[in-house]
């Protein structure tokens, strides 16, 4: 192994999530790109395709799944089942379920054969994790929107990725598929120990060591994250789905904290994640995506826009149709917008499609490239609305 090669590569990561909030702020006056999407860019640009610095690799592959594992923990940590129970969460489900069936019947439709199942999975998906940052930086989790919009991408992120789990695993287990409905069921009963009364015992302990050197909470997090996407790999699921488990299973023990201090713990695990490990898995999503086979590919081409149509009905249509009880105007429009933005689900789909021959590489790389656009176009225009309805309600007579 080049040891050397691999740590000048490992420094042109570094740099790329460096440069990428950088350049973000540069073109501010512009147009407002999420960080995510220039991530991606960069990825391109120093990958194989382009440049060539970064090249790919089982050590800078084993940090990207780090990363995406943390992203997905963060997920699961930022959910409060309290908050987002009740309404919220029931019409989040229903509309999953009918964004699945209708992503399932177009795909039956165009005749994508074999592989109609990986990609209404992928299609029917949230970006959970990739609008969090956009939507708290923005102040969107405070308002009406916030409880919608955790409970729409829950779902929308947990779902899609369990039936990845027990449809397209790889393991060799017996019981594999018992084992990966527990590991999903451990998410669904940490929601419910989550309104039980707090431990105060759990709550001194954690409390007495976070301004230590000990930081039990950041290192029990690091552990459950780690035993769980151990367990998630030793059955053959996707190790996102470990990861989401274990970030709600560690929001519920860390509830015991008050909320100034659990508050620090999410900004620590927040330092560690966004500012370590999930940006590398997005510049290394760029360094392996298969650009060549997108720009000599007419067809794929042409599949951007569609996928993208796909999107903005399956998920962003439906859920508006659900929300129209709760939310009325711009912010149903909003959320809609957020709810249809995808990425990391879609590239572990379709790159699983694309290694089983159930789709073609130009296929799956449009896809993905058109869920790249999702993420640049829909936050924006969900920000967008969701600017003017609060301009709108400042600007009512009192």
């Amino acid at each position: 192994m080049d040891w050397d090669g691999l740590s000048v590569q490992l420094v042109v990561l570094a740099m790329a999530a460096v440069a990428a909030p950088l350049l973000v702020d540069r073109l501010e006056r512009w147009v407002r790109l999420p960080g995510v999407v220039v991530e991606i860019v960069l990825g391109i640009v120093i990958g194989p395709q382009v440049l060539g610095l970064v090249q790919t690799g089982v050590l800078l592959e084993t940090v990207s799944q780090l990363g995406l594992a943390m992203l997905f923990f963060l997920a699961g940590y930022e959910i409060d089942f309290r908050a987002v129970r009740g309404r919220p969460i029931v019409a989040a489900s229903a509309g999953w379920v009918v964004s699945f069936a209708l992503a399932a019947g177009a795909m039956w439709a165009a005749g994508a054969g074999g592989a109609v199942l990986i990609l209404a999975i992928g299609v029917s998906s949230t970006a959970l994790g990739t609008i969090l940052p956009i939507a708290r930086d923005s102040g969107l989790l405070a308002g009406p929107v916030g409880p919608h919009l955790m409970a729409v991408g829950a779902v929308g992120e947990f779902a899609p990725i369990a039936l990845l789990a027990l449809f397209y695993s790889e393991g060799h287990h017996s019981g594999r598929t018992t084992l990966a409905i527990a590991l999903a069921g451990l998410a669904v009963a940490a929601a419910a120990i989550g309104s039980l009364r707090r431990s105060a015992r759990v709550g001194r302990l954690l409390s007495a060591t976070l301004g230590t050197s000990a930081q039990l909470a950041v290192r029990l997090s690091v552990l459950v994250l780690l035993g769980a996407v151990l367990l998630a790999a030793e059955i053959g699921v996707d190790i996102a789905l470990g990861a989401f488990a274990a970030g709600v299973c560690m929001h519920v023990l860390l509830s015991a904290l008050d909320e100034r201090e659990e508050a620090l713990v999410q900004s620590k695990l927040d330092g560690i994640g966004f500012g370590a490990v999930v940006p590398v898995f997005f510049v290394y999503t760029g360094v392996t995506f298969d650009l060549d086979e997108l720009l000599g590919s007419p067809v794929a081409l042409a599949l951007i826009p569609v996928f993208l149509l796909v999107f903005a009905v399956v998920r962003g249509a439906v859920t508006w149709l659900f929300a129209r009880r709760a939310l009325a105007g711009r912010d149903r429009g909003a959320l809609a917008a957020f709810a249809a933005t995808q990425l990391p689900i879609v590239v572990i789909a379709s790159s699983t499609a694309a290694e089983r021959g159930l789709v073609e590489e130009a296929v799956a790389a449009a896809m993905v490239g058109a869920a790249m656009v999702s993420v640049l176009v829909f936050p924006l225009v969900g920000l967008k609305w969701t600017r003017r309805s609060t301009a709108a309600v400042a600007a009512e007579p009192i």
